[in-house]
């Protein structure tokens, strides 16, 4: 969104839409939550309320979905996301967070958490001694093998770089590990996955994971790569086999996802930084270096102007 690679970027651009914080002031018409609640935004903070996905609580798929930062609000002012001290939303599009989950790791869940919960369960990948693999170990990857192994599944990491092995079998509790471009040891690995959670934002070959897939397996990408993909048809059809993509969850999924992740004490590996660190985050993301989500300690470091 910064830098305009998905060509929908409206400046100047506030962004953020991992955000958690405490209710501060809520309006006469408020139900859902009081003063005090812990409670988080994600992804989206508007729809039309009224089309085929938001009668079926996938807000996230409604065309009129309105972005958390960037976007044009009902009443045609510019949204702003989370890189602030005080945020209005409608309750609708706000989920409470459970009171086990420390915030800062709690807030990547709103839409890393999400993205790759939502899959697991729409595809029907979340029954125990199913056998998922998960491409690429960053934001998304290590979330998605934390909520995976919760589910009872066997996970296996699929990475380009051998030495986050130990990273993935012993912090995030992955069951193997496969580098993708051991042909070795993608060969011995064939057909033997019920379903793949694809990652990675990179350009990226389709087929060694294809050929990963059991019968009737599912290869869902949920990281969005700059450029077009190449998809081989021929292994689709010889195992009736299926490319699909996925993005966020609607609210009433990202509810069920944070409750789910407060029963099983599911967070986030984060780094809290302050606020006046935030341009050398973006320097350090570009590099991948950080593990795996940047939080900013907004109501500590961020100073009023007033």
């Amino acid at each position: 969104m910064l830098k305009n690679e998905w060509g929908v970027s409206m400046y100047p651009l506030l962004p953020g839409h991992e955000i958690v914080g405490l209710v501060t002031e809520v309006g006469s018409n408020v139900e859902k939550f009081k003063v005090g609640d812990s409670v988080g935004v994600g992804y989206l903070v508007g729809s039309c309320q009224s089309c085929d996905s938001c009668s079926n609580n996938a807000e996230n798929y409604c065309p009129e979905m309105i972005l958390t930062g960037g976007a044009k609000y009902y009443d045609g002012s510019t949204t702003y996301g989370g890189y602030s001290d005080i945020m209005v939303a409608d309750e609708h599009f706000v989920v409470r967070i459970p009171d086990n989950l420390p915030l800062d790791g709690a807030a990547p869940l709103l839409c890393a958490g999400v993205t790759t919960y939502s899959p697991l369960r729409y595809f029907g990948l979340d029954k125990p001694g199913m056998h998922v693999g998960v491409v690429g170990v960053g934001g998304l990857g290590h979330v998605a093998v934390k909520f995976a192994k919760a589910m009872g599944v066997k996970v296996t990491v699929i990475s380009t770089s051998p030495n986050k092995k130990k990273e993935a079998i012993e912090n995030l509790g992955a069951d193997s590990f496969l580098v993708s471009r051991d042909n070795g040891q993608m060969q011995a690995a064939t057909g033997t996955m019920d379903g793949i959670i694809d990652t990675v934002s990179a350009a990226h070959p389709l087929l060694p994971l294809l050929g990963l897939l059991k019968t009737n397996g599912k290869l869902v990408l949920v990281g969005v790569p700059a450029k077009p993909l190449e998809l081989p048809v021929f292994p689709l059809i010889s195992g009736r086999k299926i490319v699909a993509g996925s993005t966020v969850g609607g609210l009433k999924e990202t509810q069920e996802m944070i409750d789910f992740a407060g029963k099983h004490n599911i967070t986030a590996n984060v780094e809290v930084i302050p606020i006046d660190y935030v341009n050398t985050a973006m320097e350090r993301l570009i590099k991948a270096d950080v593990r795996y989500r940047f939080v900013i300690d907004i109501a500590n470091t961020l100073k009023s102007s007033s």
